[in-house]
């Protein structure tokens, strides 16, 4: 069983501006193939399995936040997948305030979200079986500092709870399925086996229904969750160097910005790297949700 290490504080103490900032977009990392060129050139000889052991570790993060807010429990309690690697190793902890499970307000909503939990955790299974033996083990996840950074770095407070009502859930589910999209965007044409590329392409659609269904309800939530997302959008693209990648929910010339896309109509798309600096919040090796880094080549 994977353990949960509970904290009922709030509010993280920063370094700085910068390191607040950078913890934020932690939350980002995303579930998926998380790949790109850049990332790739990090590491010779990266083949499909190294690919999909980097898309496990993020989906191990999506499976986590959202069973924890359906059931207040993690994975392997709640719906008993395996933490461990496909050779036995131990898997990692999860940092998590104490009763997690969203007391959801909408009925509704609250089905919306187990089914999300659902479809992560299977992405979960189905990596771990395409990998077998060499499917990695779950990192170190971190569900409490970085969000209790996230209020600070975006300038929403002192602190932000994803687990303590129906719109705080969804702005952190937004922070995770936004980047999940964008980065199975940059992985096409990536991996060299056409069977892998099909199924990639079938979750990245699932995390696109996702990503639609809680932008939706940004926007019907109003101005004030309309104004969190903008401000965490317009993080994470600096985060990813680019600055412009990223639209929050809102109104923009008389329409709504519940899609996130370009100019042409067309998803964004982020390179390993770019989704590497938003999960580790900037820095390298490790930090923001995953404190000790990815397990795996590509990290």
């Amino acid at each position: 069983m994977s353990t949960i290490e509970k904290d009922c504080n709030t509010v993280e103490n920063g370094n700085g501006s910068s390191r607040r900032s950078a913890i934020l977009m932690g939350g980002a990392a995303l579930a998926g193939l998380m790949l790109g060129r850049n990332a790739l050139a990090q590491s010779s000889s990266v083949s499909d399995s190294d690919i999909l052991n980097f898309a496990l570790n993020l989906e191990f993060l999506e499976a986590q936040f959202y069973t924890l807010a359906t059931t207040g429990q993690t994975i392997d309690v709640a719906a008993g997948i395996s933490i461990k690697g496909g050779d036995g190793s131990a898997g990692g902890t999860v940092k998590v305030k104490a009763n997690p499970m969203v007391p959801f307000s909408d009925p509704l909503l609250k089905q919306f979200a187990a089914e999300v939990a659902m479809d992560e955790q299977n992405h979960v299974k189905f990596l771990q079986q395409q990998l077998s033996t060499s499917a990695v083990a779950m990192p170190n996840i971190d569900l409490l500092n970085s969000f209790n950074a996230l209020a600070q770095a975006a300038g929403l407070g002192s602190s932000f709870d994803p687990f303590a009502s129906d719109v705080n859930f969804l702005l952190g589910a937004f922070i995770f399925e936004d980047v999940g999209v964008t980065a199975y965007q940059g992985a096409a044409g990536l991996l060299s086996s056409k069977t892998f590329l099909d199924k990639a392409v079938g979750i990245h659609n699932v995390e696109a229904y996702h990503a639609a269904g809680i932008r939706t309800r940004i926007f019907q939530a109003g101005a004030t969750a309309q104004a969190a997302s903008q401000a965490i959008a317009a993080t994470r693209a600096k985060l990813d160097g680019t600055g412009n990648d990223d639209i929050g929910v809102g109104v923009t010339s008389g329409a709504a910005t519940i899609v996130d896309n370009n100019s042409m109509g067309m998803t964004y798309a982020r390179t390993t790297t770019q989704v590497l600096s938003i999960v580790y919040g900037g820095g390298s090796g490790g930090g923001a949700f995953f404190p000790n880094g990815l397990n795996g080549k590509i990290k």
